[in-house]
């Protein structure tokens, strides 16, 4: 995907020093405080890229946003983990015997038993189900991505790329993910790696939320890098949904979002002289061939 002598920077026309960033926001469809939170940012600018929880109960009002703001740049963050603890759903193709189901029928709550116990084809036919579903309500996916990271193992790493080989869709790989490479499936070549830069983390006070972020904005190198954040308000509903679980909680969410709609973030990355890119862009450069 990457022609001879020239950086993916170039390819999609900017200068090969040029720090690219994608400022994207997870878990859409999750909640409505979610989406609500989510749609704003993504309306005023203050990001530019965001992915849904396909799986999850407040897909179609995704999809009535999506219908409605076409270039918008949404993925699907791929789902096999439901970690809240009363707060549930499984899969899209998922039957009671599914060996991604625990044994009250929902996804696991954690990656790790999602490692132990999923068969890789039974994850294929999910994925490939949580694409077409999304397809089905009017969603046109620029990227995949991967909630909690649950496909980034030996496991199921090869079945995450072929997903989004075989839908000509970007899949999200992290250049920390190269020990996940093989000198057969998948090189270098098959896929756009990105310098991940973080997200928020446990032992961040909320009052250097914006200090953390800005951080991760000064380690941005040329290339394309993302920052990952998690948008909601911190309301009657999310609170419901992330009760005993602080961390990516309703007020982390919130925070996340006046982070980013912080007009001197925004003028932070005007100051470091990052340009904000799309999955939509890279999605267009690897198959325009195609399509």
């Amino acid at each position: 995907v990457v022609v001879q002598g020239q950086t993916i920077a170039e390819q999609l026309g900017y200068a090969p020093d040029s720090k690219l960033l994608i400022l994207h926001a997870d878990d859409l469809g999750v909640s409505h405080s979610v989406n609500k939170a989510s749609f704003e940012a993504l309306s005023s600018g203050a990001i530019n890229s965001a992915s849904i929880m396909v799986p999850c109960p407040w897909l179609l009002e995704v999809a009535v946003a999506a219908k409605a703001n076409p270039a918008f740049d949404l993925g699907l963050h791929l789902t096999l983990t439901a970690e809240w603890e009363n707060f549930k759903w499984d899969g899209v193709t998922t039957s009671p015997a599914s060996s991604l189901l625990n044994e009250h029928g929902y996804f696991y709550d954690n990656t790790g038993d999602v490692n132990t116990h999923a068969d890789p084809e039974e994850v294929r036919n999910e994925l490939q189900g949580q694409v077409d579903m999304a397809k089905s309500v009017g969603i046109n996916p620029t990227h995949l991505d991967s909630h909690m990271g649950a496909l980034f193992t030996p496991k199921l790493f090869r079945v995450y790329v072929e997903v989004g080989q075989k839908n000509k869709i970007p899949v999200f790989v992290p250049s920390q993910a190269q020990m996940l490479f093989s000198e057969e499936f998948p090189k270098p070549d098959d896929v756009v790696l990105i310098n991940y830069l973080g997200s928020m983390n446990t032992e961040v006070d909320k009052s250097d939320w914006v200090k953390h972020y800005s951080d991760l904005l000064r380690q941005a190198t040329p290339g394309i890098n993302e920052i990952i954040i998690h948008l909601g308000y911190n309301d009657e509903e999310l609170q419901a949904i992330t009760i005993n679980h602080p961390d990516f909680g309703a007020e982390w969410r919130e925070l996340d979002f006046e982070t980013v709609t912080n007009s001197e973030f925004k003028g932070l990355m005007d100051e470091l002289d990052i340009t904000l890119v799309t999955y939509r862009e890279i999605q267009s450069l690897l198959y325009e061939k195609d399509n």
